[in-house]
């Protein structure tokens, strides 16, 4: 482990520099920024009457954060990165650690800052979600803890996102929200709640798959590692399903169908509900396409073939849902996907996810 760290070793970059901006981007994965963008816009979604600019704005807070929240994450993981991810920068010591933790902590508090303006509310859950983030990793070394650990603070962040719009479409009610909160489906709420938990969840089982090697050299303790592939593809069955059950009755639950509409709306309604069931719809097959790939990895540089989608799933279903609820959010929520997959695509290494 100590000889594939030295042999990459570089000298660090000044943190006042662009080559530290473009390694610490590096460090937070542009193709999973999305991941944390969706979570928070599905959960403004299902509330009503959220300004499109300030949803644009807050949307903002929560793609960065997945970066920030990762590239703190991986400061605690340098043992089995340094076996399993050679290219990162902290691996390469392209820059220094204490750098990337405390440009880290920054973003995450400009985000937290971001979110509690929105609604105060929000800074219990921030706090909450950033201790998260620094302890994920004794979590990760235990095999039954891992992926309900990494995604309760994912579930957290969608709350954050559901109490932003609480604040923004409402503000002389922030202080109290008890008459937004009804205009909130309960269906909708757990049902996307289930979606965003299990749902990142089973990223995280899926993700376990292509570190299996480096995982069990460094003392992480995974599912993987201790069951084997085979189990560890029946649990991660299991997560796709109840993630794929609760997207459908959170979908269901907008019974956009039945809104009154008239004139100009009509088309934009129209287009939100054949697109709504088109994502859904596709987010299901390639959640299947996922699971069976997953069941067919023999290798840890095979599992980004499965990994990969279970990620496209998560945005599809996500997206989906927030479409069946804000029909209006249609063409901008088309040209976030299309940006998530090109982005995908120019990830470093193919078979890191």
């Amino acid at each position: 482990m100590s000889e594939v760290r030295t042999a990459t070793r570089l000298e660090p970059v000044p943190l006042a520099s662009f080559a530290f901006a473009r390694a610490y981007a590096t460090t937070m994965r542009p193709y999973l920024l999305f991941v944390s963008g969706i979570t928070g816009i599905v959960g403004m979604a299902l509330i009503p009457g959220v300004p499109a600019l300030a949803a644009l704005g807050i949307g903002l807070a929560f793609f960065v954060s997945y970066g920030f929240g990762q590239a703190l994450t991986d400061c605690f993981q340098l043992d089995t990165d340094s076996i399993s991810a050679p290219y990162r920068p902290l691996v390469r010591g392209t820059v220094r650690r204490e750098h990337v933790i405390a440009v880290s902590i920054v973003g995450l508090v400009a985000v937290g800052a971001t979110l509690t303006v929105a609604h105060p509310w929000n800074l219990p859950l921030v706090v909450a979600s950033i201790v998260g983030l620094a302890t994920y990793t004794w979590f990760k070394r235990r095999w039954w803890a891992g992926p309900f650990y990494n995604a309760w603070i994912v579930a957290v962040l969608l709350l954050t996102g559901v109490l932003a719009g609480l604040g923004v479409s409402g503000w002389p009610e922030w202080i109290d929200g008890s008459s937004r909160w009804a205009t909130v489906s309960p269906l909708a709420f757990a049902g996307t709640v289930v979606a965003v938990f299990f749902g990142y969840a089973n990223f995280v089982l899926a993700g376990y798959f292509k570190d299996i090697s480096a995982d069990r050299l460094t003392g992480y303790e995974t599912l993987p590692v201790r069951a084997g592939r085979f189990v560890s593809c029946l649990v991660s069955d299991g997560f796709a399903l109840v993630a794929v059950l609760g997207a459908l009755v959170a979908a269901d639950a907008a019974e956009i169908a039945f809104h009154p509409v008239t004139g100009i709306h009509t088309l934009g309604l129209a287009t939100g509900v054949v697109l709504s069931v088109v994502l859904v719809g596709a987010g299901i097959l390639v959640a299947c396409i996922a699971q069976v790939r997953l069941h067919a990895v023999g290798r840890d540089d095979e599992a980004h073939h499965a990994i990969v989608l279970v990620v496209h799933a998560y945005l599809l279903l996500l997206a989906g849902v927030a479409m069946a609820h804000r029909p209006a959010w249609s063409f901008v929520l088309v040209a976030f996907l299309a940006a998530y997959f090109v982005t995908m695509r120019s990830r470093p290494a193919r078979e890191q996810i």
